[in-house]
C-alpha cells in the first residue's frame, strides 16, 4: 500500500500512556465473551455490556511513561494515514449524496481503554463505539493479526480500520441505531443474522473504501486486495469457531462465514457504490 506520502489525520487520540485496570464480575464468560467478539473485530462493546459483562469499581487510572518503539511509531502514522484516507473518501461520498460527513476519532491505547460504551481490555480487538463516534485500537492487535489469524500485511491492517469506520458511517445513517432497536424485541437467533448483516456491510463498505481510494489516490500496490481479502476470510465465524470449539454453529454467527465477509469486501471493491452495499435488502449473503 502507497501510504507514506498520504496526508495525516488530525483525529488521533493518543491514550498509550493512560494505564486502566479492572476486574470483571460476574464470572470468567464475560471474559471469554469479550476475547471471542474481539477475535470478530468490532462489534459493537454496548453488546456486550448488556449481555452481563461488567466491571466491579470501575476501572483505575494511572498515568505512566510510555516510550514508543519505533515499530510503533510506524503503525500510529500509518493508522493515521488509513484515517486521513477514510475521511477523503467518505467526505466525498456524503457530499456526493447532499449530506455532511462527521469524521470520527481514532483512539490509540494501551491494554485498556474507556471509552463511553463501557471499559474494554486489549482482548476485545479493535471495536467502534457509537456512543462517542470513536474508534478504539490497540495496535499490538496487529502482531495477532500477523501470526494468530494468518493475515499479514498493511493492507491487511487497513482493512480493519476501514471496516470500522464503515460502523462510524453506519451509525451516521441511523442503520445501526434502527439495528439497536430491535434487540429484545426479536429471539437471539433473530438478532444474530441481524448482527451478520451489519458486520457483512461493514465489510462491504471497506471495499467501498478501497475502490474509491485507489481510483482517487492509487494507493494500492500488487497483491493489497489480496490481503484484505485473506483477513477477510481468516475472520469468518465458521472458521474461527472451527478453531475455538471444534465444531459450527451458524445461528451462533454474528459476523458471517469466511465465504460472506469475502464476498461482501469484493462487492464494495468491485462496484464502489453504496447503494450495492445494501446487505440488509439481499435475498442471499
Amino acid at each position: 500500500m502507497r501510504w507514506r506520502d498520504g496526508r495525516r489525520s488530525s483525529n488521533v487520540e493518543d491514550r498509550r500512556s493512560v494505564r486502566l485496570s479492572g476486574k470483571m464480575k460476574g464470572g470468567g464468560i464475560g471474559i471469554v465473551i469479550l476475547a471471542l467478539i474481539g477475535m470478530y473485530f468490532g462489534i459493537d462493546p454496548r453488546i456486550i455490556l448488556e449481555q452481563g459483562a461488567q466491571f466491579s469499581g470501575g476501572p483505575t487510572v494511572e498515568q505512566a511513561d510510555y516510550t514508543p518503539t519505533a515499530a510503533e511509531n510506524e503503525l500510529a502514522d500509518f493508522v493515521s494515514v488509513v484515517l486521513a484516507d477514510t475521511e477523503d473518501t467518505w467526505t466525498q461520498i456524503f457530499t456526493a449524496g447532499g449530506q455532511s460527513y462527521e469524521k470520527p476519532t481514532l483512539v490509540l491505547f494501551s491494554g485498556a481503554v474507556q471509552s463511553a460504551c463501557g471499559f474494554a481490555q486489549a482482548a476485545t480487538g479493535p471495536f467502534y463505539c457509537p456512543a462517542d463516534r470513536k474508534v478504539y485500537i490497540d495496535l499490538s492487535f496487529y502482531r495477532d493479526l500477523r501470526t494468530k489469524l494468518g493475515a499479514p500485511g498493511d493492507f491487511a491492517q487497513a482493512y480493519v480500520i476501514a471496516h470500522e469506520v464503515g460502523h462510524h458511517v453506519q451509525n451516521l445513517l441511523g442503520i445501526s441505531g434502527k439495528l439497536q432497536q430491535m434487540q429484545g424485541r426479536v429471539n437471539q437467533v433473530e438478532y444474530n443474522r441481524l448482527l451478520v448483516r451489519l458486520e457483512l456491510q461493514a465489510d462491504c463498505f471497506a471495499g467501498l473504501w478501497a475502490n474509491h481510494a485507489d481510483r482517487t489516490r492509487q494507493i494500492l500496490e500488487a497483491g493489497d486486495i489480496d490481503e484484505a481479502i485473506n483477513a477477510a476470510g481468516m475472520i469468518g465465524d465458521d472458521r474461527l469457531q472451527q478453531q475455538s470449539q471444534g465444531y459450527i454453529r451458524p445461528d451462533s454467527f454474528t459476523h458471517g462465514s469466511s465465504a460472506q465477509r469475502v464476498r461482501w469486501f469484493r462487492q464494495g471493491y468491485q462496484a464502489g457504490r453504496v447503494d450495492r452495499c445494501d446487505t440488509f435488502g439481499a435475498d442471499d449473503l
